[in-house]
């Protein structure tokens, strides 16, 4: 018997779709049942015909903060200090915020999670993360392939209760599983001891963090009922974590596969329905081509992290040389419309290795390893299919990896730094700016010594009386960054130029200069944005077709207020960036 409410909404279309999606997921029978329940969930919450965002996605005056939940301690509720310190500084810098995983956890600084539907005590509570999201675009995580084994689902699946006990994914010592992919080293196999006797769960992370079976509907629904509650609590950007290793299948290689498309698709729609100011963020720090799948076509993810460009800039500016960060950039294809990219340096992990892959050669990328442990800074491993370890990320903060490790110069460090930081700004996107990098932070070996994680080197917290004494000293290194930064994001947020949805075309300038052209969605505005990789003065020669391209040979620079001529050389100083405007 077909339930009524089917009917009554059979004529939506993402419900339409999503109903295709369970059939393809878990068969006929199975995802007929399954739809059934979603109707249900969906029809307490609340639909009607497909809905439409009630504005624009994003624009110029978006950014993005990436912290932890107690990044700013003071004896009160972190959150509530956070909230704080971003409303007495960043309001006008920032729109959105990522506050990583604010549950109780077990490991890996919050992405074991113990319990999805409680804020972690020692953080604060629903109402911190409400005000917070009162006040700015708020992103949470959904770390929908693991969970914790302290966690009541994992207990029940120790002790035979359902439904936890259906939940895990039992694997046999005599599967072959040389093909799948992974980020780790360790046993992809954990021992366990249940009341059904030993058995083997598929741990790809650590044996703390307890794969799910997306084989099962009922663990779908559970995170459909947890994300009914993160919206209700003001989170509008939902960001997958570890999205590319959802769906097992013994004998493949267990990344990326088509079922895993098909739940982003699925949440695509959900969020259509329940919620269409939503937007999805995939975290797949993988290969360029294999991270831009999750755009689907136009019907996945709304936003992919950039991670090729981290890296890639990285080595730009330790070597001088911006001619491989040109070519990539200038390949680039734009993302489906109605998607865009996350721009970023650097995050609360380490720096990916494999989305260099195919665009630096393997003699640079071991310079790269090198430059890194020169500068104090780790290179974490994982393991291959056929056993062997390989370079996975480099773990060291974007201050220190962009040191001169043979003849420091704070104020050439200063602008080094702050010339990575544009080029974020500049490209097509939205900018993410981790909190350690808007305040200079330092390499945390001592967290490094204390907890054993080479990604502790980039997760200091931070004493709000510490802070606040770094940032009133204007000769230190953490307030001249935090001032500067500050302005080129105020800057930014007042040019339609750096719109995400804006034109972009990457100039060929060599070896010391990367620059693009950025243009408003209407064309009412243009940017040349310039950088110097150099630590010496540049003389760029534009060539006429560059020039062509502007409006006129005169343009205002908005950063330093200088008018440059560019039918005659420019000289740049050392890592300079300029953003010379043409518009209204």
């Amino acid at each position: 018997m077909v339930d009524w409410r089917i009917e009554k909404y059979c004529e939506c279309q993402a419900l339409g779709r999503m109903r295709d999606r369970l059939d393809r997921l878990y068969g006929p029978e199975l995802g007929a049942k399954s739809f059934n329940r979603l109707v249900m969930l969906i029809g307490r919450y609340g639909v009607g015909e497909d809905a439409a965002p009630s504005g624009e996605k994003w624009s110029e005056k978006d950014a993005l903060l990436i912290s932890y939940g107690d990044m700013i301690q003071n004896g009160d509720y972190p959150l509530a200090s956070l909230r704080c310190f971003m409303e007495d500084w960043l309001k006008d810098a920032f729109s959105m915020v990522h506050v990583l995983p604010f549950f109780p956890y077990s490991s890996d600084d919050g992405f074991s999670v113990i319990d999805y539907r409680e804020v972690y005590p020692p953080l604060g509570k629903w109402r911190h993360i409400e005000e917070l999201a009162g006040q700015f675009r708020l992103m949470v995580d959904l770390v929908l392939n693991h969970v914790s084994r302290s966690s009541e689902w994992f207990k029940d699946y120790v002790s035979y209760i359902a439904p936890g006990r259906h939940y895990f994914i039992e694997g046999d010592l005599s599967w072959d599983l040389s093909k799948v992919v992974r980020p780790r080293s360790s046993p992809l196999l954990t021992d366990v001891d249940t009341r059904g006797g030993k058995k083997h769960v598929w741990t790809t992370f650590s044996d703390d963090q307890i794969d799910l079976d997306f084989r099962n509907p009922w663990v779908l629904f559970e995170f459909l009922d947890i994300l009914l509650l993160y919206i209700k609590s003001g989170a509008k950007i939902i960001r997958l974590d570890a999205i590319a290793y959802l769906w097992k299948e013994v004998g493949t290689s267990c990344i990326h596969l088509p079922q895993t498309h098909e739940v982003v698709k699925f949440l695509r729609d959900f969020f259509a329905i329940v919620s269409p100011d939503v937007l999805i963020i995939t975290e797949t720090n993988v290969p360029h081509e294999e991270n831009i799948s999750y755009f689907g076509e136009g019907d996945e993810a709304d936003i992919v992290y950039q991670f090729t460009l981290p890296p890639l800039l990285m080595h730009g500016l330790q070597s001088g040389d911006a001619t491989y960060l040109t070519n990539w950039a200038a390949e680039l294809a734009d993302p489906p419309v109605g998607c865009t990219f996350l721009n970023f340096t650097a995050s609360h992990d380490g720096i990916g290795v494999r989305p260099l892959e195919g665009i630096l050669p393997d003699r640079a990328i071991e310079t790269l390893l090198q430059g890194i442990k020169m500068r104090g800074g780790k290179v974490s491993v994982k393991q291959n299919a056929d056993g062997s370890n390989s370079p996975y990320e480099l773990n060291i903060t974007y201050v220190d990896a962009l040191s001169d490790p043979v003849n420091e110069d704070e104020e050439l460090h200063i602008a080094r730094f702050l010339c990575s930081q544009a080029v974020p700004l500049a490209l097509k996107g939205i900018p993410a700016v981790y909190f350690n990098s808007l305040v200079a932070t330092r390499n945390d070996s001592r967290g490094v010594q204390r907890t054993g994680k080479p990604r502790a080197i980039n997760r200091y917290r931070w004493q709000e009386r510490e802070l606040d004494k770094v940032l009133a000293d204007n000769d230190s290194m953490g307030s001249k960054v935090f001032n500067s930064y500050l302005r080129m994001l105020r800057v930014r947020r007042g040019h339609k130029a750096f719109h995400p949805d804006g034109g972009q075309q990457v100039l060929k300038l060599g070896r010391e200069v990367f620059g693009l052209v950025r243009r408003a969605p209407d064309r009412s505005e243009t940017i040349l944005a310039l950088h110097n990789f150099r630590s010496s003065k540049v003389e760029l020669a534009l060539k006429p077709s560059d020039i062509t391209r502007l409006p006129s040979k005169l343009g205002q620079d908005v950063l330093g207020k200088s008018e440059y001529d560019l039918s005659k050389p420019i000289v740049l100083e050392p890592y300079q960036v300029v953003w010379l405007r043409w518009g209204k």
